[in-house]
């Protein structure tokens, strides 16, 4: 698969006293994977080729919706559990609004809540647990397949999802899944804000107190702005995977591509 690099840089100017990452650290950051378990694979191995002569410290941090849409739901989870290729960097995970809408499913059984997730992508991550479907589910298959699906949810995936945090910082830079509300400062934030919101944010132009790194707003090519870096490039249907790296005041991407 064909490899596309871009070397961007942020500007000291962008915002007074801008510092980027501390001295020795190195982080990757990988958009919505949303089950495309081949890009994600073939990402780390970019990212290991990247990495082979770093010799600092090594960070890498996954934006959340690792799950729907995509065929392979279950499978990248399974993977990025056991089978993860980049065994000596730190790893943050953060929670998207997918694993919230599974998780919430799990939780309350509500018909109403598994409805909007099947809306929204959720169909593919039943099958790859196995769930099984008879054409498009109603409200009425909705017990049914509660019981399922947490019959065929491993322990460990379970655990991972409920394990997942909101947001990660490091430097000037600060990693949430969606983005952040204008006006309101970090350590005030809403979880829901966190991993839901949009368009409030991405037509804002106010510097927020950290560059903000997000992905669920998807885009042709990745997004550098003064005050946010976005990279949800649409993987499940584009085939392009996105992962920043940050190191001192730099920013590059690496990407798969179709």
């Amino acid at each position: 698969m064909k490899t596309l690099f871009k070397n961007l840089f942020i500007s000291k100017s962008i915002q007074p006293e801008l510092t980027g990452l501390p001295d020795n650290q190195r982080i990757y950051c990988i958009g919505d994977i949303h089950g495309r378990l081949d890009l994600l694979t073939q990402l780390q191995q970019l990212i290991l080729i990247d990495a082979e002569h770093y010799l600092g410290n090594k960070t890498i941090v996954y934006l959340g919706d690792y799950i729907d849409r995509g065929p392979d739901s279950k499978q990248v989870i399974d993977y990025l559990i056991d089978h993860d290729k980049l065994t000596d960097f730190k790893k943050i995970y953060l929670l998207g609004n997918h694993e919230q809408a599974l998780l919430q499913f799990l939780h309350t059984a509500d018909p109403n809540i598994a409805n909007d997730w099947l809306k929204f992508g959720g169909l593919t991550t039943l099958m790859s647990y196995g769930v099984e479907l008879k054409g498009i589910p109603t409200l009425l298959d909705m017990k049914r397949i509660h019981a399922e699906l947490t019959y065929k949810t491993p322990y460990k995936h379970l655990e991972f999802y409920q394990n997942l945090t909101i947001s990660y910082e490091a430097g000037d830079y600060y990693f949430v899944h969606a983005g952040i509300k204008p006006k309101t400062k970090l350590d005030k934030q809403r979880p829901e804000d966190l991993i839901w919101i949009r368009e409030e944010f991405t037509n804002s132009a106010l510097y927020h107190g950290k560059v903000i790194v997000h992905g669920h707003t998807i885009t042709p090519e990745p997004e550098l702005l003064s005050n946010r870096i976005g990279i949800d490039t649409g993987a499940y249907s584009t085939g392009i995977l996105t992962c920043a790296v940050f190191e001192d005041l730099s920013c590059k991407f690496i990407q798969t591509t179709k």
